[in-house]
């Protein structure tokens, strides 16, 4: 109930529809009440008076009744509908907003598939409560306040006698409701299962076809589909039998009313008039009430997908702003690590206790093996995660007392993994930019020798580059990350592993080209090819979260140490490859 109550307030700024809703639905149960009350007085003026003129008038209002039942409930099923859309567009709105505001950490942990299926299965499963389960509870509440009340002014012992199992039904409904809501959950879940092992499967397609694991794939979506038919048909197979057992309930008050009703009948103390009333007014409560074994599988649903909504909504970031944080503007570049350590959700350390200082305008190589930590001392700076002890300071400001917004438009990440949206290579460039115009474009993308790729494709810069930019070559794709990098100007530059999938000819024309660009900027780089970094102000050298040297080129070369042991390896696998080839 909590988890209803909860969703319900994303309703509340419509309270101005939902009132509207509600006064069309009374009209609707008001007119519809009219009807047996106008028939039930026909037959008994008939028959005791034989007046049919009384029949034209009793036809005339139940057309007139009808009608109006038909405008006002086309009004609260509208109305309700547009309240359900409206408020299903929020919840959507808000789960993706927080989706967009929580840290790396989460989204490392979270699988894409089970949070695609909230935003869409389950805010769907909540759009159907809305926009149909209200509505059916709202008129089965109001058709029995007002049908309760009419049968027991006309006889209240016939009265008690029809309304006697409803309390029974509705215990059946909620118990039902109940039983449900876990399975359902179970359900979701199964669904947010199959849509990962579908993405999955789609993004690595290339991968599957390489590796000839077709079969296999399709095995490990089978079984996913198994498990969710399996738990779906026991569901459907629930409410098949719980549909004719409400059946069931709903037609003992009838036989009551012709049982008891026909006896005071043929007493005289009930005319046959007020018996159909009796009969008409309970069979239109019985609609409603019987479609309450529907609503109890559709509640269920709905507050399993309310929890599973409500899980992502209720979860904070890891990285939180501050209320009172400030404007980082005006920024000069330093760069500070003090004392800092960091571990990925409570595993072994990534840093152990990093300490150095990069001043405005140098340039800093972090070079080290798999695992070192360059790529964590690259996403602490832009504040992807927090530190886990120490601080760092941008100009000597904790970047923990500054607004995301402004720390991360003057610390700009070209990422390893480079990620291009579905779009053209124009869009894709000015992501970061998107004020930018075409010489500014021009600009950054000959910075990154991508312009004469650009220009001899047909449609040049409007080139759609298709899903995640797999038209374009990992080195093209990485250049174009280059030049959307340059475009917003950053401050501070992180460039992770930036030439890892160029050729060398290329590699070559870009060292050239981000030798000028980084030239008073603060840069840090990471990269495997050591021979790139000569002329850096500092090199980092990582091993196991430790800074275990650190210098200039020439510094670290004279130590005979671990740089220069790695550096001369590579350079003797250079002169073999030359050799080689």
């Amino acid at each position: 109930m909590r988890t209803l109550l909860r969703l319900t307030r994303f309703t509340q700024k419509y309270w101005k529809w939902l009132l509207l809703a509600f006064i069309c639905l009374v009209a609707t149960t008001a007119f519809s009440l009219a009807v047996p009350w106008m028939l039930g007085e026909a037959i008994d003026t008939v028959i005791n008076s034989g007046e049919r003129s009384f029949l034209v008038l009793a036809a005339g209002v139940v057309i007139g009744a009808s009608v109006l039942r038909g405008i006002a409930g086309y009004g609260h099923r509208y109305i309700s509908e547009v309240v359900s859309q409206k408020t299903c567009y929020d919840i959507r709105d808000a789960l993706y907003n927080r989706l967009q505001r929580l840290s790396f950490a989460y989204h490392d942990q979270a699988q894409t598939g089970q949070l695609m299926s909230r935003a869409t299965v389950d805010v769907e499963a909540v759009r159907m409560f809305f926009g149909m389960g209200l509505v059916t509870l709202g008129q089965t509440f109001i058709m029995f306040v007002g049908i309760s009340y009419i049968l027991a002014s006309m006889d209240w012992r016939l009265a008690l006698f029809s309304l006697a199992f409803l309390p029974a039904i509705g215990w059946r409904a909620i118990a039902f409701s109940r039983h449900l809501t876990p399975i359902w959950l179970k359900i979701q879940q199964l669904l947010g299962v199959l849509g990962t092992t579908l993405e999955e499967s789609l993004i690595g397609v290339r991968i599957v076809k390489a590796f000839s694991r077709q079969n296999e794939e399709s095995q490990k979506f089978s079984t996913q589909a198994t498990l969710l038919y399996n738990e779906q048909i026991g569901v459907a197979r629930q409410m098949a039998f719980n549909m004719p057992l409400m059946v069931f309930l709903v037609s003992l008050p009838t036989a009551l009313i012709l049982w008891y009703g026909g006896r005071q009948v043929i007493a005289g103390s009930l005319t046959i008039g007020q018996l159909t009333q009796f009969a008409l007014y309970l069979g239109m409560l019985m609609m409603p009430v019987r479609r309450l074994g529907f609503i109890a599988g559709l509640l269920s649903r709905t507050v399993s997908a309310g929890q599973r909504i409500l899980e992502i909504l209720d979860t904070e970031s890891a990285v939180k702003e501050k209320p009172n944080a400030i404007e980082l503007s005006s920024v000069k570049g330093e760069v500070c690590f003090e004392g800092v350590s960091f571990n990925y959700n409570s595993l072994a350390p990534a840093l152990k206790n990093i300490s150095f200082c990069v001043k405005s305008g140098e340039s800093v190589a972090l070079v080290g093996g798999l695992g070192s930590g360059k790529s964590t001392i690259a996403s602490l700076i832009p504040r992807f995660y927090d530190v886990s002890s120490g601080r760092i300071t941008v100009d000597g400001i904790d970047i923990r007392d500054v607004t995301l917004a402004s720390l991360r438009k003057n610390v700009v990440t070209a990422q390893q993994d480079i990620f291009l949206f579905s779009s053209t290579i124009r869009d894709n460039i000015a992501y970061g930019a998107v004020d930018a115009d075409m010489e500014q474009i021009i600009a950054v993308a000959k910075a990154a020798y991508l312009h004469d790729f650009v220009q001899s494709l047909p449609d040049g810069y409007d080139t759609w580059v298709g899903e995640r930019g797999i038209t374009l070559s990992g080195g093209e794709k990485q250049r174009l990350a280059i030049a959307r990098t340059l475009l917003v100007n950053p401050s501070i530059l992180i460039l992770d592993d930036s030439t890892s999938s160029v050729d060398a000819e290329t590699e070559h024309l870009m060292r050239d080209s981000l030798g000028k660009l980084i030239k008073g900027r603060t840069t840090f780089i990471i990269t495997h090819r050591l021979p790139i970094v000569k002329n850096y102000d500092l090199i980092l050298v990582l091993k196991d979260g430790l800074i275990v040297e650190q210098g200039k080129h020439s510094e670290l070369m004279s130590r005979n140490g671990f740089y220069r042991q790695i550096y001369q390896s590579q350079l003797s696998e250079i002169r073999d490859s030359g050799e080689k080839s």
